[in-house]
């Protein structure tokens, strides 16, 4: 088991690229530690063709700087089906963290190679979407081209602060996104990632919609053909959620 202590994890994002996993070291673990309240963002993705990994996240809760069975009692994990993205979005309180990634032997067959994101945003229900909201892109709900109106349900709560949408419109079309259904307050914005990063960088957040309380949200006339991520964002509580996106023709 191959382990690598990233310091301590802040906003900017920590990327680990191209790394593999093997049948002789199926797992690895990045230990890292957060100084205050977050929201940490966890995003497992480009699991290669054919193969399955999996990520999950513990607290160090001995406090002895070692991941052992006494830690291992309490976790979070995400564990999709084949090479589906994964990602863990998880508000809590300062100390030290253990993500490990590991290879599920069963639907793999040689080595697995992934590309793996952290990052440490700040706690949702303090600041607007903007900061508190994962700056990670995983494909987790993925939509594909929009060629008429789907609604998704889904919920949002300390223990998974963001889903994440993907989607795509073609010439001449467009959407509108409505989020409803709130029992506690949840927001919403929509990403272009022009460098294809599956980072949020500054310039790509086109459209956020962060209303108070339970009142719908709503972003009006997306209207560029390409590829998008919406982020559905937990701020206080924990709530169900309805995503409606309407798409329609843009005239000549």
């Amino acid at each position: 088991m191959a382990l690598l202590n990233l310091g301590t994890l802040g906003s900017t994002p920590v990327v680990k690229n191209n790394s593999d996993l093997t049948t002789s070291d199926p797992t690895d673990v990045f230990q890292f530690q957060i100084s205050s309240g977050k929201n940490i963002n966890l995003s497992l993705t480009d699991i290669s063709a054919g193969d399955n990994a999996d990520i999950r996240l513990f607290r160090d809760a001995n406090n002895n700087g070692v991941l052992d069975s006494f830690d291992r009692n309490v976790g979070l994990v995400s564990n999709r089906g084949s090479n589906q993205d994964e990602a863990i979005n998880f508000k809590t309180s300062s100390g030290t963290f253990f993500a490990e990634v590991s290879r599920f032997a069963p639907g793999s067959s040689g080595d697995v190679s992934y590309n793996l994101a952290l990052s440490a945003t700040e706690p949702s229900g303090t600041l607007p979407i903007s900061a508190s909201s994962s700056n990670l892109l995983p494909k987790e709900f993925v939509l594909g081209h929009l060629s008429g109106n789907i609604t998704r349900t889904g919920n949002v709560n300390n223990q998974n602060t963001t889903d994440v949408y993907s989607f795509s419109l073609g010439f001449r079309e467009g959407v509108d996104i409505r989020l409803d259904g709130l029992s506690s307050d949840a927001d919403i914005r929509v990403i272009r990632d022009s460098n294809n990063n599956r980072i949020v960088d500054a310039g790509e957040v086109i459209a956020s919609s962060n209303n108070a309380g339970i009142t719908s949200e709503l972003i009006s006339n997306i209207t560029v053909r390409g590829d998008y991520f919406l982020q559905v964002t937990e701020f206080t509580g924990n709530t169900n959620y309805n995503v409606t996106f309407n798409q329609f023709s843009v005239p000549t």
